[in-house]
């Protein structure tokens, strides 16, 4: 998905293709896990589910694909590294 690249050899291993300002919760996700959406009928731009008309819970399921969308678009790898979580200096 283009989120990283990989170096072969001694001092190899991978580093992000851009910064990570950049990078949103939501694209991470969607590249990992194949998507965010609640239901199947929401994982493309166009519901082509054939009971979309009469489906009675399709609204909510509309309502929190949007709050998810917006959250994890809202935040991004340089917020998650950046924070000052207590549980981030562990140590063993």
């Amino acid at each position: 998905s283009g989120l990283l690249e990989g170096a072969r050899g001694k001092g190899g291993g991978y580093k992000l293709t851009k910064a990570p300002s950049e990078y949103t919760a939501a694209s991470i996700l969607t590249a990992t896990e194949g998507g965010i959406a609640p239901v199947a009928c929401l994982d493309t731009a166009k519901n082509t589910c054939p009971r979309a008309a009469e489906c009675k819970t399709l609204p909510l399921w509309e309502g929190l694909y949007k709050s998810i969308s917006d959250y994890l678009n809202g935040v991004t790898l340089e917020d998650l590294v950046l924070s000052d979580n207590p549980a981030d200096n562990y140590v063993i």
